[in-house]
């Protein structure tokens, strides 16, 4: 099919195929989707079909203000380095998707593939990015992928979030503080709070179950809340260790001692985690890890099965002195599966 012939489906002029095809941005998104749409559909190639030659990995994410995120960053530097490219950092939409016009940006930058925190990605970004040659994937997704995108995690199967730790140390009122509530991960974590609770023998107080925002306020918000009243808990498990940061400072000033009056269990084991006070007990997550392995994949674009591919990245529990039985002392510092 000629561009012309292209052009007259489209219901636009020659010259402007010719710049969608050639990247320009002076076409609008509505009028861009249709062509290269068009494009995809009657089998059209463009002459240069290999990939682009900018030497840079783009990383996507909603915000960048967190030592969560450093741990990505760093991840997919070091890869990146390795292979003579750079990282180039954009903060665009929500947690999420990214916003809509980050697409442009995108394609004007033309890297070599791009790594996105994010649980999902739109159709037409999909297709646009994938007309691009440029290859993609999700690390620590949100949600589930969808089955076509490649993505980096930890493993979000039955019993993969279960965490015994708390009740085997004999706590029986144990308070949650979790994430956002349209969160997979969130919801992870919770399951995993419920399934120890049962097989504990123990029943759930919905008033010890919350919601936040994986921040230091969040935690520190819903700590003092929860150990306000005389049937406070003895145990939290946040679902960050920003939020667990967060419950240790309430407890300070609540004039509670951790572990002996309070315990506490953070999650992710993020490299502030060994330098609270005390040291927190967490479950090890590996971020740095997972962003290595997604950016990875972006390397070996043409490995057999890459399209949808899942890698999982096992979790564990790192024992440090936020932990003990109630009204005890804290145990020696070590490692123990979650």
């Amino acid at each position: 099919m000629t561009l012309a012939e292209v052009a007259k489906e489209a219901g636009v002029s020659a010259p402007t195929v010719s710049k969608v095809l050639n990247g320009r941005s002076d076409v609008s998104s509505t009028t861009r989707a249709r062509v290269e749409r068009l494009l995809e559909v009657h089998g059209y190639r463009r002459r240069n079909a290999s990939p682009p030659r900018s030497p840079l990995v783009e990383l996507v994410f909603h915000e960048l203000d967190s030592v969560w995120a450093m741990e990505l960053v760093r991840g997919v530097e070091d890869v990146a380095k390795a292979n003579r490219t750079e990282v180039v950092l954009t903060r665009s939409g929500t947690r999420h998707a990214p916003a809509p016009d980050w697409i442009e940006g995108v394609l004007r930058r033309r890297p070599l593939g791009v790594v996105l925190v994010f649980s999902s990605l739109p159709a037409e970004v999909k297709q646009r990015l994938r007309s691009w040659n440029i290859p993609f994937v999700i690390v620590d997704p949100a949600g589930d992928p969808d089955p076509d995108v490649p993505s980096s995690a930890r493993p979000t199967g039955p019993g993969a979030w279960r965490h015994p730790h708390l009740t085997d140390h004999g706590h029986e009122r144990v308070a949650i503080i979790t994430g956002f509530e349209d969160m997979l991960c969130s919801l992870a974590r919770l399951d995993g709070y419920r399934s120890a609770m049962t097989m504990a023998g123990l029943p759930i107080d919905p008033a010890l179950v919350r919601y936040g925002d994986y921040s230091v306020e969040s935690g520190f918000e819903h700590g003092m809340d929860l150990l306000a009243g005389p049937g406070r808990p003895t145990a939290v498990f946040a679902g960050s260790d920003l939020q667990a940061l967060g419950v240790l400072e309430a407890a300070r000033v609540r004039g509670l001692r951790v572990p002996q009056d309070l315990s506490v269990v953070g999650y992710d084991d993020v490299p502030l985690a060994q330098w609270s006070s005390p040291p927190l007990t967490t479950v090890h997550q590996p971020l740095r890890h997972m962003a290595e392995e997604a950016t990875r994949m972006l390397f070996r674009p043409d490995e057999p099965g890459r399209a949808g591919r899942r890698i999982e990245l096992a979790t564990h529990l790192v024992v440090r002195q936020s932990t003990a039985p109630p009204g005890g002392s804290a145990a020696a510092p070590g490692g123990a599966d979650a």
